[in-house]
Order: C-alpha cells, then structure tokens, then sequence
C-alpha cells in the first residue's frame, strides 16, 4: 500500500495566467511537437524545390503518406469535397504521432515547487490536448455539416430514420468529442502510467529492460492511436457532407460521363 500510494497521477507544474491554470510540461511538449511537425513540412518543402522534382527520402514518406490518407478520405468524403479536409487529416495524424513518441523519449525529471516533474511528457497522455484536438474537430464537421444540408436539412437529419431516435442521435452527436478524447487520451496515459509503475516497482537495474521492452511497444500504440483519431475525422466529415441530393447528382453525373 505504501509503495503504490507513492505514486502521483496526473500532477503537472503549473503556472496561472488570466485567471486560467496552465499546465507548463503539456504546453512545452505541445509547442515542440508542434514545431517538430512543422519543420518537417518546411524540410520536405525546401528538399523538393532543390531537388528539381527528383523526390527524396522525406519527401518520398510524405507522398506516400498524403496518398494512402486520400485515398480514406475519398472513399469516406468523395471526389468533390475530400480534398478540402487533407491538410487537417494530414496534421493531426502526424502532430498527434510526434505527440505520442514524445513518450519514447528518456525521462528527464525537474524539480519544480519542491515537486519533481517529467520535461516532456506526451501531451495526448493529459486530457486537455485530445480534448482540445477533438471539439475542434466536432465544431468543424458540424460546421460542414449545417454548410451542405442547411439549417433545415441539418435539424432534419436528426430525425432519422425515425423521428422517436432524435434523443438518441442528439446524444450521439453530443459524446462524440468525449469518445474521441478518451479513445485517445486513455490508451496514451495507460501508458505513461506503465512506465510509471515499472519505476516505482522494479528495482534500479531492471529499469532499463522493463522500458526496453515497454517503449516499442507503446510507439507502435502511438501509431494506432493517431491512425484511429484521423480515421474517425474522416469519417466524421464525410457523414456530415453526406446527403441524398450530392449522393442522388454524383450518380447522375456519372451516368452522363458513360454516356
């Protein structure tokens, strides 16, 4: 009991600004995760312009990349609108994987307040971020989804198929930014929380075997993870453009084109 009460869940060193507490190892990793994915597009970018078309490494990664998320967002948006939603895709699915790597990195402790803190935790293993990262999202495809249907059609939508499901649709809408939150929030913190018993629990020279084994395993969930967030931006955004009239015109226009 003594042992696993010693271990503290969820404490960040803090500071108050404008009446709001902020967490300043969730803002420190966020910025240089940030700054990591935007300087691999600035990289990628410049590689392209000397190298005269011929692609490199990175750029080679990133086309690859860019082609099998178009190819999600086709089949789930269409050919008409999915274009528009790539570069959101694109930079949550990489600023959400560098968020989550962060975690493989080697634990450099601080003291801060008479309290000793991680540097750079992964910023998706506190609930702010992802939550951050998914009511964006939610207000966007609703956002869409008002711009294709209208008001009337968007109201309407809620009524089907049936007009007794509108509580149960409402209530869908509405935990759709927790359940993204969560998805992802809690397979990160599960395991920074693993790393955190094994610390606590093994002795000083089995440390680094247990992380050995734990930290490629918990990369390759970092992956899953900004995989599975992406995907469900997608989806989200092609249920929102989604409606009889586009569906009923794609048809039609395809039809003329065979013709």
């Amino acid at each position: 009991m003594s042992v696993l009460g010693a271990i503290e869940v969820g404490h960040h060193p803090f500071a108050h600004l404008f009446g709001l507490t902020i967490d300043i190892d969730i803002v420190a990793s966020s910025i240089l995760a940030a700054a990591i994915v935007l300087g691999l597009f600035f990289a990628a970018a410049n590689k392209a312009k000397k190298n005269d078309g011929v692609p490199g490494k990175l750029q080679l990664s990133f086309e690859i990349l860019i082609e099998q998320i178009g190819e999600l967002a086709e089949s789930a948006i269409g050919k008409k609108h999915y274009k528009r939603f790539m570069p959101l895709s694109l930079t949550l699915f990489l600023f959400i994987l560098v968020c989550n790597w962060l975690g493989a990195l080697p634990a450099i402790m601080v003291n801060i307040h008479g309290g000793e803190y991680e540097l750079l935790p992964p910023p998706t293993s506190d609930v702010n971020l992802p939550l951050a990262m998914a009511m964006v999202v939610i207000v966007w495809v609703n956002f869409e989804s008002i711009r294709a249907r209208g008001i009337g059609g968007y109201a309407a939508h809620f009524f089907q198929p049936f007009k007794a499901l509108a509580p149960i649709n409402l209530i869908e809408e509405i935990i759709k930014p927790v359940t993204m939150t969560f998805r992802l929030f809690g397979n990160m913190f599960s395991g920074l929380l693993m790393i955190m018993v094994m610390t606590t629990l093994l002795p000083i020279y089995a440390l680094p075997f247990g992380e050995l084994i734990w930290k490629p395993f918990d990369m390759g969930i970092g992956v899953i993870q900004a995989f599975i967030f992406m995907l469900l931006t997608i989806l989200y955004f092609g249920m929102a453009m989604s409606h009889h009239d586009d569906e009923h015109a794609d048809e039609v226009h395809e039809l003329q084109s065979s013709h």
